[in-house]
């Protein structure tokens, strides 16, 4: 499975995850890093026809970012609205995308028990990222549970280390996409408790 994941972060030097997962990523022989702050440092611009290459040559795409009040970056947010092109991720002849698997993962500052109803923030990570799932349906993308590690600015530099091996581990997990266990259970022909849609 070919990964490409797209990435980005402010403030990179300062960042005691995302950094630490870029670099693991880069290691990975099937993972592709498109790290769009040091790409486009001078001039912000993103080369959409470029950017499209490396879309229409994944199977799974990551977009990695910290979660910044509520949503992503602004230089992410830029990649969505000029990539996804109408005509092309979207719209009449707009299935290029079509099939590929979509997956969000962040780091996020606060603890994971803020995230729920009654909880700090009120709201679950899953409903705060209904706009991304949105919009992984609009390009009629596969959208995949996220990955997420939480309360960093409480976590050893061991457990970030660590939360790198898991975050490559999941990422790499083909089970995540419960469409493939469906059809990998329909070929071994095993009795399931899944209700086949």
């Amino acid at each position: 499975m070919k990964i490409l994941v797209v990435a980005t972060h402010p403030d990179i030097e300062n960042s005691r995850v995302n950094r630490v997962w870029l670099e693991a990523l880069k290691k990975e022989k099937n993972i592709t890093v498109r790290f769009l702050d040091e790409i486009y440092k001078e001039n912000k611009i993103i080369d959409i026809e470029e950017e499209k290459r490396y879309l229409e040559s994944a199977d799974r795409v990551v977009f990695q970012f910290p979660f910044y009040w509520y949503t992503m970056p602004a230089l992410m947010r830029e990649y969505f609205d000029k990539t996804l092109e109408y005509g092309w991720a979207y719209g009449p002849n707009g299935d290029a995308l079509k099939g590929k698997e979509f997956l969000v993962a962040i780091s996020v500052g606060a603890p994971e028990y803020s995230y729920i109803g009654g909880g700090y923030n009120n709201f679950t990570i899953t409903e705060l990222l209904r706009p991304l799932e949105a919009t992984a349906n609009a390009i009629q993308m596969i959208y995949l549970p996220y990955f997420a590690l939480f309360d960093i600015p409480r976590l050893s530099d061991e457990e970030i280390k660590e939360s790198a091996y898991k975050y490559i581990k999941y990422i790499n997990n083909e089970d995540i996409n419960h469409r493939k266990v469906l059809e990998r259970l329909k070929k071994e022909n095993k009795e399931s408790s899944f209700i086949d849609l």
